[in-house]
């Protein structure tokens, strides 16, 4: 008999809490519906008791349960402002973001279209500076960095700008925080143009560049962008970190981008990084490091060697540019005119390298005994600085600037007559330049 009544009232529990079950599943749905539908009314008030109850009793029911939530807080918070439950407000819609972000892996289970833990946290992120009485920049700074360093480039465009402009801050309160916030903006822009490249939408691309000029402006209203204070922030962790190629490359790289290439942090790295592991890169510092300590030889053969090792015909050019004026800045005219055409060879749109050319030639006219032949050159160098022009635009107000002060040295009419010359015939300029050119 006692059996028999136990498995009585195990049947009859079982029953009761099924029924239980479907009871709140009910009232569930009828709270979730009545929630909902305030909410796309407006109605933000006769949304949030209901909306509650789904959030305690039910919290996997709907995604948009969470949405609804954000938005319902957020109108609460804007119409109580200064008012004593504001706070109240502010700390439950930090809730919900902790509510979303635990439940985030069930919700991803049953539900389409669920954004990532990380991506919440940064909204919440977001909304704690813009909500918060009194924001705490490392409290944003670390949520948008869990962030972002999960993401890279898919989170989004105003992400990125936040945590940088959060690193900002904390920069701004604790100076130990600059060489972190200069690897914060190296990251972001990155990430930035990272994402312009992948969007196949003209509106999103316009949106990550848009943040991606404000990275830029934050970088350079920050104050480290100067070469000092690189040199400052490098120089004494260099020697520290002479093994480690990684940050290495990192004071390569953003000294570069900087264009600090004359401190002394940028030779040394250059240095440590090519003896570990012989890079274009490397390779060009080391030969500005030459040039600086003024071994013309050395710096060439590591312009050689950057020439080499490096795959981008772009970047070749650059080199062997840099080899010529090198070259140039110690007299040693004709290597440097080799090395100018090298770059040309590489870059055929390459302005620069026409105009040293101009410059070599004019700093050595004289090839004959006849004076009137010797202004002949400068219609070879007329040729060069007409012919930067006509390849590279970019160079057309140098090149001008230059063709107005040596249009003044050609010969006269008259000298050349003198010699059997006319306008229209062809001479060649001997010496070391052995060009030809046409007397105009």
């Amino acid at each position: 008999m006692k059996i028999k009544t136990l498995v009585a009232v195990l049947f009859l529990s079982t029953g009761a809490t099924s029924a239980l079950a479907q009871s709140t599943d009910s009232i569930c749905n009828v709270n979730s519906s009545i929630s909902h539908e305030a909410v796309k009314a407006g109605n933000y008030k006769d949304a949030y008791l209901p909306w509650k109850a789904v959030m305690k009793d039910c919290p996997l029911l709907r995604y948009y349960t969470y949405s609804d939530g954000f938005d319902i807080l957020k109108y609460f918070l804007t119409t109580t402002k200064g008012k004593p439950e504001y706070d109240k407000y502010f700390e439950e819609l930090m809730g919900v973001y902790d509510q979303l972000i635990k439940y985030t892996p069930d919700l991803q289970a049953n539900i389409r279209g669920v954004r990532s833990a990380e991506k919440t946290l940064a909204l919440k992120a977001i909304d704690y500076l813009q909500f918060a009485s009194k924001a705490d920049p490392n409290v944003a700074y670390e949520w948008l960095s869990k962030s972002v360093n999960v993401e890279k480039s898919e989170s989004l465009a105003a992400v990125l700008f936040y945590f940088l402009d959060s690193s900002m801050k904390k920069f701004q309160v604790d100076a130990v925080h600059k060489e972190q916030f200069i690897q914060d903006y190296l990251n972001a822009s990155q990430w930035a143009d990272d994402a312009i490249a992948a969007a196949t939408k003209e509106s999103i691309k316009k949106d990550y560049q848009l943040v991606k000029d404000n990275l830029v402006a934050l970088f350079i209203n920050s104050g480290t962008a100067s070469c000092e204070s690189l040199q400052e922030i490098y120089a004494p962790k260099i020697e520290a970190n002479k093994t480690d190629l990684a940050y290495l490359k990192k004071v390569i790289d953003i000294m570069k981008m900087m264009k600090c290439t004359e401190q002394e942090a940028y030779f040394k790295a250059s240095f440590y990084s090519y003896k570990i592991e012989p890079t274009a890169e490397a390779a060009a510092g080391c030969a500005y490091m030459s040039f600086k300590k003024g071994d013309t030889d050395d710096a060439v053969k590591f312009f050689d060697q950057a020439i080499q090792l490096e795959q981008d015909n772009n970047k070749k050019a650059d080199y062997a540019y840099a080899a010529a004026a090198v070259l140039a800045s110690v007299k040693r005219l004709s290597q440097a005119r080799t090395y100018a055409q090298k770059a040309i060879s590489y870059r055929d749109n390459y302005g620069a390298p026409y105009i040293l050319i101009a410059n070599l030639y004019a700093t050595s006219p004289n090839w004959s005994d006849e004076p009137a032949l010797n202004k002949c050159t400068y219609f070879v160098i007329l040729d060069k600085l007409a012919r930067a022009k006509a390849v590279d635009p970019s160079c057309a107000d140098d090149a001008d600037r230059l063709i107005s002060t040596y249009r003044r040295h050609v010969p006269a009419a008259n000298e050349l007559f003198m010699l059997g010359y006319k306008q229209g015939d062809r001479i060649t300029v001997g010496g070391w330049i052995g060009e030809s050119t046409t007397i105009r």
